[in-house]
C-alpha cells in the first residue's frame, strides 16, 4: 500500500468507523456467537499472496462484528465506562504514523516533554497538591501506565524498594532477602485505599486512613481508576480530600475522560521513588542530556522498556473538549444514573442496594438471590441491554452503569422498561 492508496483506503475507513459509531445503537449490544466461532470462519495459515483491501472491508462485517460487544452502544451499561471520541481516535492515527518508542527524552524528546506537560494540565484539573506535579523544578511528576492494575503494581514494588533502602542505611548487616520476608503490604477486599470501588463505587476515607499511614512510615496508594475523571468537577472534587496524604495517586482517564484505551494516569510526590526502583541505563539508552534536572526518561518509571505516544490523546481532548466540555460530559452520566436509580425507587418491587454517587446505580429485585440470578439471565439473554452483577455483602446485585458517549435519556427510559417486563416474567415464573 502506497501513499496515494493509503489515502483513499484512510478516507474508507474513516466513513466505516463514523458509520459504526453513527450505527451502533441499531447493532444488538451482545453477540450471539459461541466460544470457538471464529477459527472455521478464516483459513487454518496466513494467506501466501496478498488479500485486497476490500476483502478485508468485507469480512469485518462477516467475522469480527458478529462477536463484538458493543461497548459504545447507549444500551451498554456492564462494567465501566471505556472512553472513546473522535478527537482520541484522530490522536491514535498520528501516533501510529510517528510511531516512536519513546523509552527516553533523546528517542523523542516531543514524546516525552507532552507527557510531562499533559499530566501537569491532569493534575490541576483535579486540584491535585502541588507535590504531585513536575513543574519547572518540581520532584514529583505523572506518567501514562497502561492500566490502575499496573499502576498499583509500581507502586507497590517502588514501595517495597523505598523500604529496603531505608532499612539497610539503618542496619547495614540487613541482607534484602532477610527485610523482604518481614515485610507487609496492607489491604482492604478492594486491594488499596479506592475512591469509587468497582462493586459499588463506595469510597475510602482517606482523611482517616492518610494521617495513620504517615504516622507509620506506610507508602499510601490511592486507585481511583473510574471516578477519578469525575474530580474535574468542583462539586465532587471533596470525595479526592485526603489525596494530599499519599504518596502515589492512580485514575483511568480511558474509562470516563474521553480519552481512548490506554491512558491511566499515575502521580508520585517523589519521581526518585519510582527511578530508584526501576533504572535501566544500558549504555545504548543513555544520552547527553539524561542527567540535565529538566527532562525525564520515562523508561524508569514503568515496568515495559518502550512505550507509544499516548499524550497526543490527552492534548487533542483537553484542547477539543475544553475542561468545561469535559465537566459537562461528567455531569450528564452522573444525571443520568440519578434518573435511573428515581425510577427504581418509584416501583416497589425493587430496592436500591448503595449510595448514588456517580454513574452507578446498584439496585435489585427485593428477594432470593435466586430471583435476581434469574433477572440478570433474562436481561442479558435477551441481548437488548447488558449489564453485569456484583455481590454486596451476602446479596446478589445488578450493576446498571451509564458508559456509553451518546447515551441519553430516552436509552436509560427504554432499559428500565425492558428490566420491569423482564422482572414481571422472573417474579410469575417464581409464582408458579
Amino acid at each position: 500500500m502506497n501513499a496515494s492508496e493509503f489515502r483513499k483506503r484512510g478516507k474508507e475507513m474513516v466513513d466505516y468507523v463514523a458509520n459504526y459509531l453513527e450505527g451502533i445503537e441499531g447493532r444488538q449490544v451482545y453477540p450471539d456467537v459461541e466460544p470457538g466461532y471464529l477459527r472455521p470462519l478464516l483459513p487454518a495459515a496466513a494467506p501466501q499472496e496478498p488479500d485486497t483491501f476490500e476483502d478485508i472491508i468485507n469480512d469485518i462485517e462477516k467475522i469480527i462484528m458478529p462477536g463484538v460487544t458493543h461497548w459504545h452502544s447507549p444500551y451498554f451499561f456492564a462494567y465501566f465506562p471505556t472512553a472513546s471520541s473522535y478527537p482520541a481516535m484522530l490522536a491514535d492515527m498520528l501516533c501510529g504514523a510517528i510511531g516512536c518508542i519513546g523509552f527516553s527524552w533523546a528517542a523523542s524528546p516531543a514524546c516525552t516533554e507532552l507527557e510531562t506537560v499533559m499530566m501537569d494540565w491532569l493534575g490541576k484539573m483535579l486540584e491535585l497538591p502541588e507535590a504531585f506535579l513536575a513543574g519547572k523544578a518540581g520532584e514529583g511528576g505523572g506518567v501514562i501506565q497502561g492500566s490502575a492494575s499496573e499502576a498499583t503494581l509500581m507502586a507497590l514494588l517502588a514501595a517495597r524498594t523505598k523500604v529496603i533502602h531505608r532499612l539497610q542505611a539503618e542496619s547495614p548487616e540487613l541482607t534484602q532477602a532477610a527485610i523482604v520476608e518481614k515485610l507487609v503490604a496492607y489491604s482492604s477486599d478492594q486491594v488499596v485505599a479506592t475512591l469509587g470501588t468497582t462493586t459499588c463505587c463506595s469510597f475510602d476515607n482517606l482523611l482517616e486512613v492518610g494521617p495513620i499511614c504517615n504516622k507509620e512510615g506506610l507508602w499510601l496508594h490511592i486507585d481511583a481508576a473510574y471516578a477519578g475523571s469525575a474530580f474535574i468537577c468542583p462539586e465532587f472534587r471533596h470525595l479526592l480530600n485526603g489525596v494530599e496524604f499519599a504518596d502515589s495517586f492512580n485514575f483511568n482517564p480511558h474509562k470516563w475522560l474521553l480519552v481512548n484505551f490506554d491512558c491511566s494516569a499515575m502521580w508520585v510526590k517523589k519521581r526518585a521513588d519510582l527511578t530508584g526502583a526501576f533504572r535501566l541505563d544500558p549504555t545504548y539508552l543513555k544520552h547527553s542530556h539524561q542527567d540535565s534536572g529538566f527532562i525525564t526518561d520515562y523508561r524508569h518509571w514503568q515496568i515495559p522498556l518502550g512505550r507509544r505516544f499516548r499524550s497526543l490523546k490527552m492534548w487533542f481532548v483537553f484542547r477539543m473538549y475544553g475542561v468545561k466540555g469535559l465537566q459537562a460530559y461528567i455531569r450528564k452520566h452522573v444525571q443520568l444514573s440519578h434518573e435511573f436509580e428515581s425510577l427504581v425507587r418509584q416501583d416497589p418491587r425493587f430496592e436500591i442496594c448503595a449510595e448514588v454517587t456517580l454513574g452507578l446505580v446498584c439496585f435489585r429485585l427485593k428477594g432470593s438471590n435466586k430471583v435476581n440470578e434469574a433477572l440478570l439471565q433474562r436481561i442479558n439473554s435477551a441481548k437488548k441491554i447488558h449489564l453485569v452483577p456484583c455481590h454486596l455483602r451476602d446479596k446478589f446485585v445488578l450493576r446498571f452503569a451509564i458508559c456509553s458517549r451518546t447515551v441519553e435519556s430516552a436509552h436509560v427510559q427504554v432499559a428500565w422498561e425492558h428490566i420491569k417486563e423482564m422482572a414481571a416474567d422472573v417474579l410469575q415464573a417464581e409464582r408458579k
